[in-house]
């Protein structure tokens, strides 16, 4: 029998601003954003470019606009593919509501697939470094992966299965609330999952600075998913989901794909040197 949560939240999810109603979360995830997208700024001005010149000139803080025109339909696309692959008995049954924006949502893998491979697309396109810009995105990406885990908690969003531990957590008060049962005290998985993200960034930061990364050709951005794959898969052992093969969930599934899609970019890599 579960008890009470040690940590309960009472908090109102929306911010009023006299007619309009915005959710707490959805503004802290556009500053976290946009903190993002400025320190990959800051990076891409620090990191510099591949040629012969001396000094080599930094990567062009101008690319980044035509980078995003590729990511965020590049996230959109790949997030709606993870969540129609996840919830695949009910799309087949129903498949005009996979393209209805006001069904369902996004799996954030494969938004993370899907967005790299967007900025991939448009900075070939556009003859931008992608590799240089790859490097410079990880420790951003990461963050943005991190914060925004945190920023769930403002909505009771990613409340994972229901716990006695002494962190458990549960909401109270009208909400709205994006998880079922709120009240439930249950594992903080997306407290879990920041927490472990951010291990993530220690690992990848440490391996910058040891110059593990020194060519700078995109395999610290592959390794910084690869690892956030991992961590992300054991956190989801304590998510709601059903298994589907064993102990496993869909999302274990799709993480696999792209922990594997990492490690074969980080060979093709290494063949290429």
């Amino acid at each position: 029998m579960v008890g009470p949560a040690v940590i309960e939240l009472a908090f109102d999810p929306v911010i009023h601003l006299g007619a309009l109603e915005v959710r707490a979360q959805t503004v802290l995830l556009a500053l976290i954003l946009l903190a993002g997208l400025l320190l990959a700024a800051r990076i891409g001005y620090l990191t510099p470019q591949p040629g012969p010149y001396v000094p080599p000139p930094p990567l062009r803080p101008d690319d980044i606009p035509f980078l995003v025109l590729g990511i965020v339909p590049g996230a959109v696309i790949g997030g709606r593919l993870e969540y129609v692959l996840v919830h695949l008995d009910y799309y087949l049954a129903n498949p005009a509501a996979i393209a209805d924006p006001g069904q369902g949502s996004l799996g954030l893998a494969l938004a993370v697939t899907g967005g790299t491979l967007g900025g991939i697309a448009i900075a070939r396109l556009v003859g931008a470094p992608a590799g240089r810009w790859m490097h410079a995105a990880v420790l951003p990406v990461l963050f943005v992966l991190a914060a925004g885990k945190l920023a769930s908690m403002l909505a009771g969003e990613g409340q994972g299965l229901p716990s006695d531990l002494a962190w458990a957590t549960s909401y109270s008060g009208p909400g709205p609330w994006a998880s079922l049962a709120p009240s439930v005290a249950s594992h903080p998985s997306q407290v879990y999952e920041a927490v472990a993200t951010t291990l993530v960034i220690v690992v990848v930061t440490t391996g910058l600075g040891l110059g593990a990364f020194g060519r700078r050709d995109g395999a610290a951005l592959l390794s910084g998913v690869a690892l956030w794959g991992l961590a992300r898969g054991v956190v989801a052992f304590t998510w709601r989901d059903a298994a589907v093969a064993g102990p496993f969930m869909a999302e274990h599934l799709v993480l696999a794909l792209v922990v594997g899609g990492c490690i074969v970019g980080l060979l093709r890599l290494r063949r290429e040197r």
